[in-house]
Protein backbone atom coordinates (compact mmCIF):
# COMPACT_ATOMS: atom_id res chain seq x y z
CA UNK A 1 0.00 0.00 0.00
CA UNK A 2 1.19 3.09 -0.79
CA UNK A 3 0.40 6.70 0.64
CA UNK A 4 -0.67 9.83 -2.05
CA UNK A 5 -1.52 13.15 -1.36
CA UNK A 6 -3.56 13.53 -4.79
CA UNK A 7 -4.73 11.64 -7.45
CA UNK A 8 -1.84 12.83 -9.97
CA UNK A 9 0.42 10.39 -8.56
CA UNK A 10 -1.39 7.58 -10.01
CA UNK A 11 -3.63 8.96 -12.76
CA UNK A 12 -1.08 7.61 -15.50
CA UNK A 13 -2.16 4.22 -14.44
CA UNK A 14 -5.93 3.97 -15.38
CA UNK A 15 -7.87 4.98 -17.53
CA UNK A 16 -11.03 5.27 -15.55
CA UNK A 17 -11.97 5.77 -11.86
CA UNK A 18 -15.02 4.55 -9.69
CA UNK A 19 -15.70 7.11 -7.17
CA UNK A 20 -17.90 6.62 -4.28
CA UNK A 21 -20.01 10.10 -3.61
CA UNK A 22 -21.24 9.95 0.42
CA UNK A 23 -17.33 10.56 2.17
CA UNK A 24 -15.33 11.23 -0.37
CA UNK A 25 -17.44 13.29 -2.62
CA UNK A 26 -20.04 15.19 -0.50
CA UNK A 27 -20.97 14.91 3.13
CA UNK A 28 -24.77 14.50 2.62
CA UNK A 29 -25.32 18.34 2.61
CA UNK A 30 -21.96 20.11 1.18
CA UNK A 31 -19.59 19.25 -1.27
CA UNK A 32 -15.75 18.80 -0.02
CA UNK A 33 -13.72 22.02 -1.11
CA UNK A 34 -11.65 19.90 -3.46
CA UNK A 35 -14.60 17.64 -5.44
CA UNK A 36 -15.44 19.75 -7.91
CA UNK A 37 -11.53 21.01 -9.32
CA UNK A 38 -10.43 17.14 -9.14
CA UNK A 39 -13.19 16.20 -10.74
CA UNK A 40 -12.43 19.14 -13.60
CA UNK A 41 -8.59 18.07 -13.37
CA UNK A 42 -10.00 14.39 -14.13
CA UNK A 43 -11.87 15.08 -16.90
CA UNK A 44 -8.84 17.23 -18.46
CA UNK A 45 -6.87 14.29 -18.88
CA UNK A 46 -9.17 12.37 -20.43
CA UNK A 47 -10.03 10.09 -17.64
CA UNK A 48 -13.30 8.17 -17.49
CA UNK A 49 -15.55 8.58 -14.61
CA UNK A 50 -18.64 6.95 -12.70
CA UNK A 51 -19.87 7.76 -9.77
CA UNK A 52 -21.44 4.31 -7.38
CA UNK A 53 -23.43 5.36 -5.00
CA UNK A 54 -25.06 3.03 -2.34
CA UNK A 55 -27.85 5.45 -2.49
CA UNK A 56 -31.00 3.50 -1.98
CA UNK A 57 -32.56 6.09 -4.57
CA UNK A 58 -32.33 6.30 -8.26
CA UNK A 59 -29.56 8.03 -10.16
CA UNK A 60 -31.71 11.28 -11.05
CA UNK A 61 -32.05 12.20 -7.61
CA UNK A 62 -28.45 11.87 -6.77
CA UNK A 63 -27.63 14.18 -9.79
CA UNK A 64 -29.82 16.77 -8.90
CA UNK A 65 -28.31 16.60 -5.54
CA UNK A 66 -24.87 17.24 -6.65
CA UNK A 67 -25.47 20.27 -8.95
CA UNK A 68 -27.19 21.63 -5.54
CA UNK A 69 -24.15 21.51 -3.83
CA UNK A 70 -22.34 23.01 -6.94
CA UNK A 71 -20.61 20.09 -8.78
CA UNK A 72 -21.58 20.45 -12.55
CA UNK A 73 -22.76 17.85 -14.59
CA UNK A 74 -20.63 17.69 -17.31
CA UNK A 75 -17.80 17.11 -14.85
CA UNK A 76 -18.73 13.44 -14.53
CA UNK A 77 -19.17 10.75 -16.70
CA UNK A 78 -22.45 7.78 -15.29
CA UNK A 79 -24.14 7.22 -12.40
CA UNK A 80 -24.86 3.86 -11.21
CA UNK A 81 -26.39 3.46 -7.00
CA UNK A 82 -27.75 0.77 -5.01
CA UNK A 83 -31.18 2.07 -5.68
CA UNK A 84 -30.98 1.44 -9.51
CA UNK A 85 -29.39 -1.99 -9.06
CA UNK A 86 -32.26 -2.84 -6.18
CA UNK A 87 -34.56 -1.74 -9.13
CA UNK A 88 -33.68 -3.98 -11.75
CA UNK A 89 -33.78 -6.72 -9.48
CA UNK A 90 -36.91 -6.16 -8.38
CA UNK A 91 -38.27 -5.86 -12.27
CA UNK A 92 -36.14 -8.71 -13.72
CA UNK A 93 -36.80 -11.18 -10.94
CA UNK A 94 -33.45 -14.02 -12.31
CA UNK A 95 -31.86 -14.15 -9.08
CA UNK A 96 -33.22 -16.79 -6.97
CA UNK A 97 -34.06 -14.78 -4.31
CA UNK A 98 -35.32 -12.16 -6.13
CA UNK A 99 -37.89 -14.98 -8.37
CA UNK A 100 -39.34 -16.13 -5.69
CA UNK A 101 -40.68 -12.88 -3.89
CA UNK A 102 -44.24 -11.85 -3.81
CA UNK A 103 -46.01 -8.54 -5.03
CA UNK A 104 -47.17 -6.82 -1.75
CA UNK A 105 -43.89 -4.73 -0.43
CA UNK A 106 -43.53 -2.92 2.82
CA UNK A 107 -41.54 0.51 2.42
CA UNK A 108 -38.84 0.65 5.51
CA UNK A 109 -37.48 4.08 4.30
CA UNK A 110 -38.43 7.65 3.46
CA UNK A 111 -40.99 8.89 0.88
CA UNK A 112 -37.30 10.34 -0.59
CA UNK A 113 -36.18 7.04 -1.99
CA UNK A 114 -39.54 5.82 -3.66
CA UNK A 115 -38.14 5.77 -7.06
CA UNK A 116 -36.90 2.21 -6.26
CA UNK A 117 -40.03 1.20 -7.02
CA UNK A 118 -40.61 2.44 -9.99
CA UNK A 119 -41.69 -0.02 -12.67
CA UNK A 120 -41.64 -2.41 -10.55
CA UNK A 121 -45.31 -3.52 -10.61
CA UNK A 122 -45.00 -3.60 -6.67
CA UNK A 123 -48.04 -2.78 -4.41
CA UNK A 124 -47.07 -0.46 -1.39
CA UNK A 125 -49.03 -1.70 2.29
CA UNK A 126 -48.82 0.05 5.23
CA UNK A 127 -48.25 -2.35 7.54
CA UNK A 128 -45.47 -5.22 7.77
CA UNK A 129 -48.25 -7.70 8.79
CA UNK A 130 -49.73 -7.25 5.47
CA UNK A 131 -46.45 -7.77 3.32
CA UNK A 132 -44.76 -10.86 1.05
CA UNK A 133 -41.31 -8.46 0.96
CA UNK A 134 -39.82 -6.09 2.67
CA UNK A 135 -37.89 -3.06 0.49
CA UNK A 136 -35.59 -1.84 3.43
CA UNK A 137 -34.37 1.62 2.45
CA UNK A 138 -33.00 2.76 5.35
CA UNK A 139 -34.30 5.14 8.52
CA UNK A 140 -37.16 7.48 7.38
CA UNK A 141 -35.43 10.19 10.09
CA UNK A 142 -31.81 11.08 10.20
CA UNK A 143 -31.92 10.85 13.95
CA UNK A 144 -33.33 7.19 14.22
CA UNK A 145 -31.31 4.40 14.74
CA UNK A 146 -31.82 0.40 14.61
CA UNK A 147 -33.55 0.28 18.25
CA UNK A 148 -36.53 2.74 17.10
CA UNK A 149 -37.44 0.01 14.35
CA UNK A 150 -36.97 -2.79 16.41
CA UNK A 151 -41.45 -3.66 16.59
CA UNK A 152 -41.08 -3.81 12.84
CA UNK A 153 -38.43 -5.60 12.25
CA UNK A 154 -39.38 -8.62 14.74
CA UNK A 155 -42.75 -8.80 13.15
CA UNK A 156 -41.19 -9.27 9.52
CA UNK A 157 -38.83 -12.02 11.20
CA UNK A 158 -41.02 -13.50 12.93
CA UNK A 159 -43.55 -13.90 9.60
CA UNK A 160 -40.63 -15.01 7.39
CA UNK A 161 -40.74 -12.03 5.45
CA UNK A 162 -37.70 -11.47 3.09
CA UNK A 163 -36.01 -8.18 2.75
CA UNK A 164 -34.71 -6.66 0.73
CA UNK A 165 -31.75 -4.31 1.44
CA UNK A 166 -31.10 -1.17 -1.33
CA UNK A 167 -28.20 -0.04 0.64
CA UNK A 168 -25.86 -2.21 2.06
CA UNK A 169 -24.46 0.68 4.33
CA UNK A 170 -24.58 0.81 8.26
CA UNK A 171 -23.59 4.13 8.69
CA UNK A 172 -22.62 7.64 6.50
CA UNK A 173 -21.31 10.59 8.29
CA UNK A 174 -24.00 13.60 7.36
CA UNK A 175 -22.28 17.03 8.12
CA UNK A 176 -20.15 15.62 10.81
CA UNK A 177 -22.87 13.35 12.21
CA UNK A 178 -23.33 9.69 12.19
CA UNK A 179 -26.26 8.68 10.23
CA UNK A 180 -27.35 5.20 10.54
CA UNK A 181 -28.64 3.31 7.34
CA UNK A 182 -30.16 0.53 5.30
CA UNK A 183 -27.77 -1.72 6.25
CA UNK A 184 -27.54 -1.63 9.82
CA UNK A 185 -30.98 -2.71 9.92
CA UNK A 186 -30.44 -5.22 7.65
CA UNK A 187 -27.78 -7.31 9.61
CA UNK A 188 -30.24 -6.92 13.02
CA UNK A 189 -32.89 -8.49 10.54
CA UNK A 190 -30.58 -10.88 10.18
CA UNK A 191 -29.56 -11.68 13.28
CA UNK A 192 -33.30 -12.11 14.23
CA UNK A 193 -33.39 -15.00 11.90
CA UNK A 194 -34.61 -13.09 8.73
CA UNK A 195 -33.76 -13.82 5.29
CA UNK A 196 -31.95 -10.50 3.37
CA UNK A 197 -30.67 -9.90 -0.32
CA UNK A 198 -28.57 -6.92 -0.77
CA UNK A 199 -27.66 -4.85 -3.91
CA UNK A 200 -25.31 -2.46 -4.14
CA UNK A 201 -21.43 -2.38 -2.71
CA UNK A 202 -19.80 -4.60 -2.10
CA UNK A 203 -21.34 -6.88 -4.13
CA UNK A 204 -18.52 -7.83 -6.77
CA UNK A 205 -22.14 -7.60 -9.27
CA UNK A 206 -22.27 -4.06 -9.36
CA UNK A 207 -18.80 -3.60 -9.99
CA UNK A 208 -18.71 -5.40 -13.30
CA UNK A 209 -21.71 -3.21 -14.12
CA UNK A 210 -20.09 0.21 -13.37
CA UNK A 211 -16.63 -1.26 -15.41
CA UNK A 212 -19.37 -2.35 -18.16
CA UNK A 213 -20.72 1.13 -17.99
CA UNK A 214 -17.20 2.69 -18.19
CA UNK A 215 -16.79 1.15 -21.19
CA UNK A 216 -12.90 -0.04 -20.25
CA UNK A 217 -12.24 -3.72 -20.90
CA UNK A 218 -8.94 -3.77 -18.82
CA UNK A 219 -9.46 -4.07 -15.17
CA UNK A 220 -5.91 -3.34 -14.60
CA UNK A 221 -6.80 -0.24 -15.67
CA UNK A 222 -9.86 0.94 -13.68
CA UNK A 223 -9.29 2.26 -9.77
CA UNK A 224 -12.20 2.26 -7.32
CA UNK A 225 -11.63 5.67 -4.77
CA UNK A 226 -13.72 5.64 -1.65
CA UNK A 227 -13.90 5.79 2.02
CA UNK A 228 -15.50 3.05 3.58
CA UNK A 229 -13.11 0.05 4.04
CA UNK A 230 -16.52 -2.47 4.36
CA UNK A 231 -17.97 -1.36 0.93
CA UNK A 232 -15.49 0.87 -1.83
CA UNK A 233 -12.18 -1.49 -0.69
CA UNK A 234 -13.99 -4.81 -0.04
CA UNK A 235 -15.94 -4.99 -2.99
CA UNK A 236 -13.21 -3.23 -5.41
CA UNK A 237 -10.69 -6.34 -3.79
CA UNK A 238 -13.79 -8.77 -5.02
CA UNK A 239 -14.26 -7.61 -8.50
CA UNK A 240 -10.48 -7.77 -8.95
CA UNK A 241 -9.81 -3.83 -9.05
CA UNK A 242 -7.42 -1.69 -7.85
CA UNK A 243 -8.91 0.36 -4.15
CA UNK A 244 -7.72 3.88 -3.60
CA UNK A 245 -8.63 4.22 0.35
CA UNK A 246 -10.30 8.39 1.28
CA UNK A 247 -8.91 7.70 4.75
CA UNK A 248 -10.42 11.17 5.58
CA UNK A 249 -13.95 9.46 5.32
CA UNK A 250 -15.75 7.10 7.58
CA UNK A 251 -12.94 6.06 9.19
CA UNK A 252 -10.96 9.64 10.22
CA UNK A 253 -11.75 9.27 13.60
CA UNK A 254 -10.48 5.87 13.99
CA UNK A 255 -7.19 7.20 12.49
CA UNK A 256 -7.05 10.51 14.29
CA UNK A 257 -7.69 12.72 11.15
CA UNK A 258 -9.69 14.67 9.25
CA UNK A 259 -10.56 15.23 5.75
CA UNK A 260 -7.66 15.88 3.51
CA UNK A 261 -5.32 15.86 6.32
CA UNK A 262 -2.84 12.26 5.82
CA UNK A 263 -3.21 9.88 7.96
CA UNK A 264 -0.11 7.64 9.26
CA UNK A 265 0.34 5.19 6.72
CA UNK A 266 1.02 2.43 9.36
CA UNK A 267 -1.74 3.30 11.35
CA UNK A 268 -4.09 2.93 7.97
CA UNK A 269 -2.30 -0.19 7.28
CA UNK A 270 -2.80 -1.96 10.69
CA UNK A 271 -6.84 -0.78 10.32
CA UNK A 272 -6.70 -2.23 7.17
CA UNK A 273 -5.37 -5.30 8.06
CA UNK A 274 -7.05 -6.16 11.08
CA UNK A 275 -10.53 -5.57 9.41
CA UNK A 276 -8.52 -8.19 6.33
CA UNK A 277 -8.20 -5.71 3.30
CA UNK A 278 -5.60 -4.70 1.72
CA UNK A 279 -6.10 -1.43 -0.35
CA UNK A 280 -3.73 -0.52 -3.30
CA UNK A 281 -3.13 3.64 -2.33
CA UNK A 282 -4.39 5.82 0.44
CA UNK A 283 -5.49 9.52 -0.08
CA UNK A 284 -6.93 11.94 2.25
CA UNK A 285 -9.62 13.53 0.05
CA UNK A 286 -10.84 13.51 -2.96
CA UNK A 287 -7.31 15.54 -3.99
CA UNK A 288 -6.19 16.12 -7.29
Amino acid sequence: MIAIQGLHQVADRYDGFILDLWGLIHDGETAYPPSAATLTALKSVGKNTLMLSNAPRRAGPLIDALARMGIERALYGEVLSSGDATRTALIERTDPFFAALGRRAYHLGPERDRSVFEGTELAIVAAVEDAELIVNTGPIDLAQSVIDWEPVLAAGAARRIPMVCANPDHVVIRGGKRVTCAGALAARYQVLGGSVAYRGKPDPEVYRLATRMLGIADPRRIAVVGDALDTDVKGAMAAGLDAIWCTGGIHAAELGVSYGVAAEPAAAASLAQRQGYRPTAIIPGFVW
